[in-house]
């Protein structure tokens, strides 16, 4: 009994080194972010505080339908949803800024639930909130059946995993996809949004994705964040798209991806809705509006250089932006090296949580 005491002292020794190093680990990591108070400025934001949407305004061009989705819960999990706030704002600004008047509607019609996520608002998506013509647009969708379909140029289907549960069967969306596609006129969804695209049928016979490009929210970024999705929703729509005769183009977990083919533009995930946006302008025969690149956007390009190359052309790209004076969204990194701890990477967790500490100490003193 007397021998094993300093076995047990040296135990805990140990654990309470391990639970100290791992606090003070915690403490600086959290450290590397943005203090609060920094993104407490951006809730006030306005839209004539942008200069992208309030200065050289574009004469009238025609209108776009946006389409959210009506569904709170997914399926019998009782967890809830809605459709993703950046994903709506992102576009409609975009469509706005460059000459389209925007309006939303939803299968039921009425004030659709919405996601809102503190660590993804940026300053547009505040703006939103702030926006008294937007937020009356999202109180009072139009109702899906009550879409007067030639009064728009395009439809643009925001994501958000509600879009799993009453895009998919709803006829009055098959129609609308159906006619703009053979039309000409451009059709577009985001991450969950290409739910729309399943079971469109063409007046040929064929499905709508048959040998289609196309994007979407993937089975990895599914399965990553809710590992039972496959019982919660009525299927994966990497594999229904496939499943329908898509070809499927999937790129890295998290970062920005869309697929432009003819018409039909699509995109994998909420990084992807400004470049998404903004091809749907290009395919309607204009040029977008020049645009100050967001935060969250540099961060993103900086993760595409790491995947691809490694940390240091990322530290070379981050040295750039700095002395161009672009601002970089460290919580987008480090949401990512959050990431790659969920997928067991301890060797990316690492390079990722350098990379904030180093754009941290090239760019502030917060």
């Amino acid at each position: 009994m007397f021998k094993k005491r300093p076995i047990l002292k040296w135990f805990l020794i140990i654990f309470i080194g391990l639970i100290v190093s791992l606090f003070s680990f915690g403490y600086w990591f959290m450290s590397l972010l943005p203090k609060e108070n920094n993104k407490a400025s951006l809730k006030s934001t306005l839209v004539e505080n942008l200069p992208y949407l309030s200065k050289d305004s574009i004469a009238p061009r025609g209108k776009i339908l946006a389409v959210v989705t009506s569904v709170d819960v997914m399926g019998n999990s009782e967890k809830s949803t809605g459709y993703e706030l950046t994903e709506l704002s992102r576009a409609y600004y975009v469509f706005k800024a460059n000459g389209f008047e925007v309006d939303i509607a939803s299968p039921q019609g009425g004030k659709p639930p919405v996601v809102i996520d503190g660590d993804d608002m940026g300053a547009y998506d505040y703006a939103f909130l702030n926006d008294t013509i937007a937020q009356y647009k999202t109180s009072n969708t139009i109702h899906i059946n009550d879409v007067v379909a030639s009064d728009y140029q395009a439809v643009f289907f925001a994501g958000g995993k509600g879009a799993m549960f009453d895009f998919p069967q709803n006829k009055a969306i098959q129609s609308i996809v159906s006619e703009y596609y053979q039309s000409g006129k451009v059709v577009g969804a985001v991450c969950h949004g290409p739910a729309a695209l399943v079971n469109v049928t063409l007046d040929n016979g064929s499905s709508l994705l048959k040998n289609k490009m196309v994007s979407s929210f993937t089975n990895d970024e599914e399965l990553l964040l809710i590992p039972d999705a496959e019982s919660i929703f009525p299927f994966l729509l990497q594999d229904k798209l496939i499943s329908q005769g898509a070809r499927f183009n999937e790129g890295e977990m998290y970062l920005e991806k869309i697929s432009h083919d003819g018409n039909l533009v699509t995109g994998q995930n909420p990084w992807s809705t400004w470049i998404l946006a903004e091809t749907m302008i290009k395919q309607l025969g204009y040029t977008p509006k020049k645009r100050k690149i967001t935060a969250e956007e540099n961060a993103v390009k900086i993760l595409a250089v790491y995947r691809d190359q490694g940390s240091r052309e990322a530290k070379a790209m981050i040295k750039k932006m700095v002395s161009q004076q672009k601002s970089i969204d460290r919580i987008v990194i480090a949401s990512h090296s959050i990431v790659a701890i969920m997928q067991k990477d301890i060797g990316t967790f690492f390079d990722l949580v350098g990379l904030v500490s180093f754009i941290k100490n090239k760019t502030t003193n917060d």
